[in-house]
């Protein structure tokens, strides 16, 4: 979320794409093809693809520019789980900065403690669960390079842009390691993105992780319990729903990253600024890819959990 309301490790699989070349989406043979699709979507751009056959399903404005919020993190994430040789049973110190920063900017929060230890595996859950921007102030100081906080950030957010260059996401561009911008050039497109999230997913670490409605992490050197809840409501509603992440700002809207399994088929979907309609029209997008019809109540979060 951008603002809120306050309150041994596997290498990417053998579906992950491996070059560029690779990571182009096919596009509907046909104008029929490309016209037909669900109905009714408001979002402002929307993907749909289908991750098995690396094929485009559906898709409106898919290669507009639009800043993305919370969805930044999927990248953040790709960026700590590609680095050579990460040890995710690393204990990473959690500084009061990365407290101060979520307060002065009013993010959203895993309410991290100052002085807690926690590894980098357990960080990946605070930072897709309750969407914790101290925790992606955590991850990007740590795998950064520098001297200082500011050099090493600026450092981790220089290897999420070579991340993006070398997976060929040319209309993506990050200038935060969470998605709060500053400058407003943090942006991607429903089809780059679609793309991010399917070579994501391919990563085990990453899939364990952005399917979990809720988890429960003690910190390494203290007897402190954290309880996190996923943002994400598609999850434990639709069924076969597997992920990814949400995201919210006053710039970027609603947004909602998201997937699905049925059978041996995965369907990934993308909602940028979709204002009030975001889990409905995922709803959609994925019953008409999968050709059915699924009535959702959706999950319900508790009071204490983060709004994205």
């Amino acid at each position: 979320m951008e603002r809120s309301r306050r309150r041994p490790v596997r290498r990417w699989g053998v579906v992950a794409v491996a070059s560029a070349s690779a990571l182009a989406v096919a596009l509907p043979a046909t104008a029929a093809q490309a016209a037909s699709g669900p109905s009714g979507i408001s979002a402002q751009g929307a993907f749909l693809l289908d991750s098995g056959k690396n094929k485009a399903l559906w898709s409106k404005a898919a290669d507009t520019r639009r800043q993305m919020a919370s969805t930044t993190k999927i990248m953040t994430a790709v960026t700590v789980l590609d680095t050579k040789g990460v040890n995710l049973d690393r204990k990473v110190t959690i500084k009061q900065s990365y407290r101060d920063y979520v307060v002065r900017t009013g993010a959203s929060t895993a309410d991290l403690r100052t002085g807690d230890q926690m590894t980098v595996r357990q960080l990946l859950y605070a930072l897709m669960l309750p969407s914790g921007c101290d925790a992606a102030y955590a991850l990007a100081d740590t795998f950064g390079t520098g001297s200082t906080e500011a050099a090493r950030t600026a450092s981790f957010i220089g290897k999420m842009n070579q991340k993006a260059a070398s997976l060929g996401l040319k209309n993506t561009r990050y200038d935060s390691f969470d998605g709060i911008s500053q400058r407003g050039d943090n942006y991607t497109t429903p089809r780059d993105l679609a793309a991010l999230a399917r070579h994501a997913m391919a990563n085990t670490t990453f899939g364990t992780v952005v399917k979990s409605a809720s988890t429960r992490q003690k910190a390494q050197n203290v007897n402190r319990l954290y309880t996190w809840y996923n943002t994400n409501k598609l999850l434990g509603s639709y069924k076969g729903a597997v992920g990814i992440k949400t995201g919210t700002g006053t710039a970027a809207g609603p947004c909602l990253v998201f997937a699905a399994e049925r059978g041996k088929r995965t369907v990934v979907g993308v909602i940028l600024n979709d204002a009030t309609n975001r889990y409905p029209d995922a709803t959609k997008m994925l019953d008409w890819a999968f050709d059915t019809k699924t009535k959702v109540t959706l999950r319900t979060l508790p009071p204490s959990a983060q709004k994205d």
